[in-house]
């Protein structure tokens, strides 16, 4: 029985989680009390809201751009050069 070859393995998988966890930890540092038409809240202007959020997101997503891309190793391939090795 011959075994298939997906286009994502078990290390593209975690990569992908890895990538989400990333983003919504940035979700959750953009998160906070906002402003009512009573009372301001300068809170919204801090640089964790406007600055290290976006880019915790931003780099969430890129990793998840490289789990996408990220190609799996080849084991049929693989057992091929040993095989050949072997035989030398």
């Amino acid at each position: 029985m011959e075994k298939k070859n997906f286009a994502f393995d078990k290390t593209n998988f975690i990569l992908l989680a890895v990538g989400m966890a990333i983003i919504v930890v940035g979700f959750i540092l953009m998160s906070g009390p906002g402003s009512t038409e009573e009372a301001f809240n300068p809170d919204i202007f801090s640089a964790r809201r406007i600055k290290l959020a976006p880019a915790v997101c931003f780099f969430g997503f890129m990793f998840i751009t490289y789990g996408i891309m990220h190609k799996p190793a080849d084991k049929s391939a693989d057992k091929n050069v040993e095989e050949s090795v072997r035989e030398k």
